[in-house]
């Protein structure tokens, strides 16, 4: 198997097409533009096999505020290991290259995970925020009770300190904020 982490930019329209076909395939086309957009921007974590892509993670910058604090969190987008080669470890390779970039880049990981992928991340040291999540949105501060328990955080070894009675309130976008 290849895999390939790279950033947006160093994709072709040709990859980024396999990496969108491969999106729809993996979520059983409930995957929408916005969400690709979403996965855009940051580094891509790619593996293929027999010519064909298997599996896809992204991870993007985003900004969310804590308390007193704005922080830089690598937030992981667009994770899918196509049906049939699934069970295979190919969610966990591309975890450790985009955690990796994540110990690199950020002060902190953030994802949003359906009941079905949890499981992943929780055996990766991912842990459900404790607190409320909310998005600073055009009109201001809102919460996003329906965030909270499905958003997910990984602090890496030399991360910080976060107070888990505190909320998250991500920075805005259109479609699904998280």
């Amino acid at each position: 198997m290849d895999t390939l982490t790279a950033h947006t930019s160093q994709l072709t329209a040709e990859e980024l097409r396999a990496v969108r076909d491969l999106l729809d395939d993996a979520f059983a086309g409930d995957f929408s533009d916005e969400d690709f957009e979403h996965a855009l921007g940051g580094m891509h974590v790619v593996i293929g096999a027999d010519g064909r892509l298997v599996a896809h993670g992204s991870v993007v910058q985003r900004r969310v505020v804590h308390g007193e604090r704005v922080l830089r969190v690598g937030y992981v987008e667009a994770v899918a290991v196509r049906p049939g080669v699934r069970r295979q470890g190919l969610g966990g390779q591309v975890m450790d290259r985009l955690e990796q970039v994540v110990a690199g880049a950020y002060e902190l990981g953030a994802l949003s995970a359906s009941e079905e992928g949890a499981g992943l991340y929780v055996g990766r040291g991912w842990a459900p925020w404790p607190g409320r999540i909310g998005a600073l949105s055009p009109e201001g501060p809102v919460r996003l009770p329906e965030e909270e328990g499905s958003t997910y955080l990984w602090v890496p070894p030399a991360g910080i300190a976060l107070d888990p009675a505190g909320r998250l309130d991500f920075d805005w976008r259109e479609g699904d904020v998280l």
